[in-house]
């Protein structure tokens, strides 16, 4: 069964420099791709503990060798078959604890704390996700990823800690410890053995700071001549270059770099969101009216998942030439076409707890509409209060239907499969 350790109070003073350190730069955007304003100065969290171990057992020698008894010959475990989830990971596990996994909530790494720390707790939450900006630099970021690791201690799987670390305008950690990433647009300018080096040193930065996952690199494919216009990509220069070539040399050295380091990798935003004029977090009805199933963009991600990206970020955005209807991360349709690419890892939501693209619809609904469409983690970071309806809705589906059920325990094997490959 799992365990918890005791509850986090944030109030130590372990994290104090945090206070010094957090900044966010006007109009700069937040950690998915959104404009944010600066953040709210830090509190102090605790550190982690750790437990004790158990004691060995001994048992004394028979005098006698009692009859064997005779025992049927046990099923072996079916081996799952290529590209299905590995769904013995999860064998034994509770409904709540594979809800858990299939949940990432934002902690802002300016505070308040104990919120999301209470979250990773009680419902047993699988990952967190840095949120907001910091200029502190590593250690404060590490105390304070400690103490999540230890709010949500268990025996079971590590917890993903994710943040946004692409460089440029969207960099999250910043301070001692971390570099200055320059724009996915000037890497571009990189060759392609010297941006992987560099980014390797990148990722062993957030290794030092306990971070584990990179929702990165951006691989949306802008057209040049629009690319002031794209307002989630293409103006702040998170394109990787403007042709497909450069998309996939440098997006893809990027992502190398990383996981030379031990840093997994999500690429985002499928299909992709280099055609949209709005931004999904702070506009509804964007819609891309060029993106078909066949587009280059779609190339470009097919190219990011062979060179081994672990993760998949699906874009919120309307495709109207793939489902019209429906926001791609609620469609059963383009999430699939990441399946049909040959990818068997994780596919992500970008945030679906503030996004404006999708407020229409109740949190839990949101939840419960990407997971039925295939999405196997749901990304509540901006606004992590709405990650308990999420949790609710989650577990009340599953438990009413069986084919739902199905669903969840299928994105909790994939996520626990991913986490397999995280440094121990």
């Amino acid at each position: 069964m799992t365990r918890f350790r005791p509850r986090v109070v944030a109030a130590v003073l372990t994290l104090a420099v945090l206070a010094a350190g957090c900044s966010g730069l006007p109009g700069e955007p937040d950690p998915t791709s959104l404009p944010g304003p600066a953040q709210p100065d830090a509190q102090p969290s605790p550190a982690p503990s750790s437990a004790s171990p158990g004691e060995p057992t001994t048992s004394a020698t028979p005098t006698a060798r009692p009859t064997p008894t005779a025992r049927p010959t046990p099923e072996p475990t079916p081996e799952p078959t290529p590209g299905e989830p590995d769904l013995s990971l999860v064998d034994g596990w509770t409904l709540e604890e594979k809800v858990g996994q299939i949940l990432m909530v934002g902690l802002p790494v300016a505070g308040p704390f104990q919120p999301t720390f209470d979250m990773l707790r009680d419902s047993q939450i699988g990952g967190v996700f840095l949120h907001g900006r910091t200029k502190a630099g590593r250690q404060p970021v590490k105390n304070l990823v400690d103490a999540a690791v230890d709010a949500a201690a268990r025996e079971r799987e590590p917890l993903f800690v994710a943040t946004d670390q692409e460089g440029g305008a969207v960099q999250v950690l910043r301070g001692p410890g971390f570099s200055d990433i320059p724009s996915a647009l000037d890497q571009a300018t990189l060759g392609a053995t010297d941006l992987r080096e560099r980014s390797a040193v990148w990722g062993d930065e957030l290794v030092a700071a306990g971070v584990n996952l990179n929702l990165a690199p951006v691989l949306d494919l802008v057209p040049q001549a629009a690319a002031s216009l794209n307002a989630p990509i293409g103006f702040f220069g998170r394109n990787y270059g403007y042709t497909a070539r450069s998309v996939i040399t440098h997006g893809n050295a990027f992502a190398q770099g990383q996981r030379d380091a031990g840093v997994q990798t999500s690429i985002k935003h499928f299909p992709g969101l280099g055609r949209v004029a709005g931004n999904t977090d702070d506009t509804a009805g964007v819609t891309d009216e060029v993106t078909g199933p066949d587009a280059a963009s779609v190339a470009v991600f097919q190219a990011g998942i062979e060179a081994g990206s672990g993760l998949v970020m699906m874009s919120s955005a309307i495709y109207s030439r793939i489902d019209p209807d429906t926001p791609a991360v609620f469609s059963p349709t383009v999430v699939g076409m990441v399946r049909e690419l040959g990818f068997d890892g994780v596919i992500i939501s970008d945030d679906l707890s503030a996004a404006v693209q999708v407020a229409s619809v109740p949190p839990g609904e949101r939840a419960v509409r990407a997971v039925d469409a295939g999405v196997d983690l749901v990304l509540a970071s901006a606004q992590p209060s709405v990650a308990p309806a999420m949790v609710d809705a989650l577990i009340s589906t599953a438990r009413d239907d069986p084919d739902f059920a199905a669903k969840v325990d299928a994105a909790a094997a994939r996520v626990v499969a991913a986490k397999t490959r995280l440094p121990k």
